[in-house]
């Protein structure tokens, strides 16, 4: 099939490059000239493992191709993919911002040739794809097309895992010749028994807020219970296995740490809070896991300041990862954008190591953050060293030489990788979350 893909950010690329691995003839467009350069230079402008070789590959093979030029990558189009941009609206009131959504819209109408699915990729809300048919509709009174919901469940990461092995596939459609279309899309999926769930439209928009809002309460649950078990002595690790071997709550995202981050899980739930309210409901479980998680972070400052005596003035931080988790260089609502401003501005010195992020890290936080090029050079002459996301290559630290280059020799653990009894053999002063 032909499948267009508008937007070349982090869903839209992925989806494209996966497409086009199951044999389908993708065109991904954008507008940003600079972008599609360098895509088509072979340089990747985001970091997802294995997605540069398989980009390389359906590229090499007459697969995959990047433009400018939505009128020729939407003429002749089976399916044409909305991935753009849904960020968090500049006005602070939570909603989510549509206005790509309807700019692509509004583009790409006038040069529909014969029947296309125009698929909502993008987290929107609902209602929004009765909005894009209007516009089209609107611009383009002739079109023959239909409006689906098809969201996406990527985990930065895993995406490409999650593409070809995924928990299920939703789409959210009103016909039968777009129901038809996308399965033929999602061919390869169905003849290795994936799960496609075909939905109403709108089920379909509210299916993807409600996943990212439950799993975003698991996760500000297990970080309250974590504070639970600090206050009368437990141990929130065995806290968490014990829960999560009951079959009905499972062991996934039971892990504690310094808040939820990403691209998803605050925005979407913000906005899941506002599709409710207009609908005159709430959901007040949600709303409550966003105070915890904004709480949570501020629970880590000060465990940081504890940790140092009560003032991290003067003091020197080691801080080993800043994304807001690994395997990716993505920082948007990392719990370091919030943890490490509070730090600096109450005199701490901040020696920062990232395998992937610090570039993207730049753009994020504050200048005064010195950069290193391993966990090692961060730890020299430190005060403290702050573990705050957990890469691989954090967890098999040399420990010795880690205590040795300290000044002090406190560990912040803040992802719980390592074993308190073995820490306080290494003769640090650790500090975990929940223990």
């Amino acid at each position: 099939m032909n499948i267009t893909m508008i937007g070349t950010g982090y869903v839209g690329l992925v989806t494209g490059t996966c497409f086009a691995e199951f044999g389908h003839h993708v065109t991904c467009v954008d507008k940003l000239t600079d972008k599609i350069e360098q895509l088509n230079a072979g340089h990747i402008p985001i970091y997802e493992p294995g997605l540069d070789a398989l980009v390389a590959k359906n590229r090499e093979e007459g697969r995959l191709q990047f433009t400018t030029d939505v009128a020729g990558a939407v003429a002749g189009a089976d399916a044409v993919f909305l991935a753009v941009g849904t960020p968090t609206s500049r006005r602070g009131d939570g909603y989510a911002d549509l206005t790509y959504i309807y700019e692509a819209s509004k583009e790409l109408a006038a040069h529909l040739q014969g029947y296309t699915v125009i698929v909502d990729k993008s987290t929107v809300p609902v209602g929004t794809a009765r909005q894009v048919a209007r516009i089209i509709k609107e611009e383009n009174s002739t079109a023959d097309f239909d409006v689906a919901s098809n969201p996406e469940f990527l985990r930065e990461g895993a995406a490409i895992s999650d593409f070809m092995r995924p928990d299920r596939v939703v789409i959210g459609v009103e016909s039968d010749r777009a129901e038809q279309v996308l399965r033929e899309v999602y061919k390869p999926l169905y003849l290795q028994e994936s799960p496609i769930l075909s939905t109403t439209v709108e089920t379909a928009e509210l299916i993807k807020y409600a996943a990212n809002a439950f799993l975003a309460v698991k996760i500000s649950y297990i970080n309250e219970m974590a504070a639970v078990c600090e206050a009368v002595g437990a141990d929130i690790t065995a806290l968490a296995k014990g829960i999560g071997m009951d079959g009905r709550i499972g062991s996934k995202f039971l892990h504690p740490g310094p808040g939820y981050g990403g691209s998803c899980f605050p925005k979407d739930t913000l906005a899941l809070m506002r599709i409710v309210q207009e609908y005159g409901e709430s959901v007040r479980i949600v709303e409550a896991a966003v105070e915890v998680n904004s709480a949570q972070k501020a629970r880590m400052v000060k465990k940081i300041r504890d940790a140092l005596g009560g003032s991290e003035a003067g003091k020197t931080i080691a801080v080993l990862g800043l994304t807001f988790k690994p395997e990716t260089d993505d920082m948007r609502e990392s719990p370091a954008v919030s943890i490490l401003p509070a730090l600096l501005e109450k005199g701490a010195t901040i020696r920062a190591h990232d395998p992937k992020g610090m570039e993207e890290a730049k753009k994020y936080l504050p200048d005064g953050i010195q950069y290193v090029e391993n966990a090692y050079e961060a730890c020299e002459g430190a005060d403290m060293v702050v573990l705050m996301t957990e890469w691989n290559q954090y967890r098999a630290l040399d420990l010795d030489r880690i205590a040795s280059l300290l000044s002090k020799p406190i560990f912040v653990d803040l992802r719980n990788v390592y074993d308190p009894q073995t820490m306080k053999e290494k003769g640090f002063t650790y500090v975990g979350v929940g223990r």
